[in-house]
């Protein structure tokens, strides 16, 4: 059996697209004092914490980072944020995720944040795999692939050097 991995993005790409992608929020919440970088636990979250440095370097937003934590098999009645509502109510909110597949996680982390009034709301991916089945699109993308179905991205930003892969 062979374990060779397709390799979609190498460490160097990843960086570049985060910071790419951190340039983009910075231009989009330019006149911003406060940002929310919300990650979806596990990789959203490792993407949001990478991204929220990135933006830290280049700007003087004050950006704080929530956690979010959706139960995939019941996304309606267990989705948690590390933040209280009351924390980014009126704020500027990016959604954070590592793979944009069938949109299904990030609709409901969007809906979610809807229930409070935000002052604007976008998302951010490092791979779109053009697979949508709601209505969901991210706002920015490090890279879009179009992909089988039965073929699974792998994305690895726990441990250097950080990869994604199509298995």
């Amino acid at each position: 059996m062979s374990s060779e991995k397709n390799t979609i993005l190498n460490h160097q790409e990843i960086q570049h697209k985060i910071k790419r992608i951190a340039y983009q929020i910075y231009e989009t919440n330019v006149n911003e004092k406060e940002l929310i970088i919300a990650g979806i636990d596990k990789n959203g979250f490792l993407l949001a914490k990478k991204l929220k440095a990135n933006l830290d370097k280049i700007s003087d937003i004050n950006s704080m980072l929530c956690n979010v934590t959706i139960d995939k098999k019941t996304p309606l009645n267990s989705l948690f944020t590390s933040l209280t509502p009351e924390d980014y109510t009126n704020k500027s909110v990016i959604l954070v995720d590592d793979v944009l597949n069938s949109g299904s996680t990030l609709i409901y982390g969007v809906r979610h944040f809807l229930e409070v009034p935000l002052k604007q709301f976008k998302t951010a991916v490092l791979v779109n795999r053009n697979h949508k089945k709601f209505p969901v699109k991210a706002d920015f993308k490090g890279i879009s692939l179009s992909t089988s179905l039965k073929e699974h991205i792998n994305v690895n930003l726990s441990k250097q050097p950080y990869e994604a892969y199509l298995d």
